[in-house]
């Protein structure tokens, strides 16, 4: 065996190892996201809220948002909404004054971008004189379902400091690629996030539906200001012992581009931002992890060492059909036999399967599986993407997604 083809073999037998320890976790992890048990609310509204939306040009879609928000099952006394409009050249700050809350108009050439506008807006709120308990954070395109800061005052009541909510679509049956989009959020909303709050692990922050405790938005500060403000925040809190909690129960529908193009550039901007984070938090949360023998911050290094989810689903399949359609001399040394085809097939069947599943267990409408022929089509699609964010991780110039779909939500609890 030449130099080169030992060095080809030793590089593909690591890629089996890793990929498929990777795999096999992700599997056994989501047997856990099965169980769900509806949880009662056990506490009076007592928290008060400062809910904020941030929001950019988006004056086609943010009046159904504010109309959603005046109707929650909450004493209107416990919550106001602030509307940031951030670098707005529409008659945003217009629609939202127009509903009745309250509006901060900011202009920042430099620091553009969610994440600066939401940092700008809490130090207005920590030189106020109102006082809250946590914050909400919402995107201007959302709608929310009512019962959602019952849920979020039951969780803190309950302790706990930092809460996500469950990221539905608001347009799954627009087209391909929004209904694919959707199939993805059912999968990691069950599989992903309920299975590891069942086990006591931390959930991955989603950017919207998020609940804060107010004194350790404080104490923890908010320099989350990259491309995916989220993660950055979510592996700061891990970081130093706090694990967000998933609610299963407290709904946020998104607006999701319809266009394969606008997806795959806001799926780039996730992932730039993702490989920025996981640059700056993973081997200090993966240090930890062994340090104090914690798998909560092992498996939020995990995360974010890569999207594991479509690293997984992109590289278990690679080795499915490379091990399938290798040529009968390679399928004798080391690196085909590392781990054999039944493995991937089996891990491969496992994925596919459970994405159904997922659908089934959260009752999903009927029309949402005929999206899933095209599903494998859409997947792929993040391998170029991820590719892309890889080499281009160092930018961090914010760009707006254009939202239009200014559904109420009544549409939502009849689709």
């Amino acid at each position: 065996m030449g130099f080169w083809s030992a060095v080809l073999d030793g590089a593909f037998i690591a890629l089996q190892a890793v990929t498929g320890l990777i795999g096999a976790y992700q599997v056994i992890l989501s047997v856990f996201g099965l169980y769900y048990r509806k949880r009662k609310i056990e506490f009076e509204p007592q928290k008060r809220f400062a809910v904020l939306v941030a929001a950019h040009n988006e004056a086609q879609v943010i009046r159904p948002l504010l109309e959603n928000l005046e109707r929650m099952e909450y004493p209107t006394h416990l919550y106001d909404v602030y509307v940031i409009a951030d670098n707005c050249t529409d008659h945003t700050a217009e629609i939202a004054k127009s509903c009745g809350v309250h509006v901060a108009q900011r202009t920042d050439d430099q620091e553009r971008g969610k994440g600066y506008a939401i940092r700008w807006m809490l130090d207005r709120l920590y030189e106020s004189d109102q006082k809250y308990d946590a914050v909400v954070m919402f995107d201007a395109d959302n709608l929310v379902a009512t019962n959602f800061l019952r849920v979020m005052n039951d969780r803190l009541m309950a302790g706990k400091q930092v809460i996500q909510g469950y990221l539905d679509i608001k347009n799954p049956y627009d087209t391909w690629v929004t209904i694919s989009m959707a199939i993805s959020y059912w999968y990691t909303n069950r599989m992903w996030q309920l299975a590891r709050y069942n086990l006591g692990l931390s959930c991955a922050l989603g950017g919207t539906g998020l609940c804060i405790d107010m004194e350790l938005l404080q104490r923890l500060g908010w320099e989350a200001t990259g491309l995916t403000e989220d993660v950055e925040f979510g592996a700061k809190c891990v970081s130093v012992g706090v694990y967000p909690v998933w609610a299963h129960d407290a709904r946020v529908y998104d607006e999701k581009p319809m266009s394969l193009r606008a997806s795959m550039r806001q799926r780039l901007r996730w992932m730039q931002g993702h490989f920025n984070c996981a640059q700056q938090y993973m081997v200090p949360l993966l240090s930890a992890s062994i340090a104090q023998k914690s798998l909560a911050k092992l498996d939020a290094a995990i995360y974010l060492f890569q999207p594991m989810r479509f690293l997984i689903l992109f590289f278990t399949g690679f080795m499915l059909m490379f091990q399938l359609g290798a040529p009968a001399a390679w399928t004798v040394n080391m690196a085909t036999e590392l781990l054999p085809t039944w493995f991937w097939a089996t891990i491969n069947l496992f994925i596919l399967f459970q994405m159904p599943l997922a659908m089934i267990l959260d009752r999903t409408p009927w029309k949402a599986y005929l999206g899933l022929p095209l599903f494998p089509i859409f997947m792929f699609t993040w391998f170029p993407v991820t590719s892309i964010a890889l080499f281009t991780r160092r930018n961090r110039i914010w760009k707006h997604t254009v939202h239009t779909r200014a559904i109420q939500l009544d549409d939502m609890r009849t689709r």
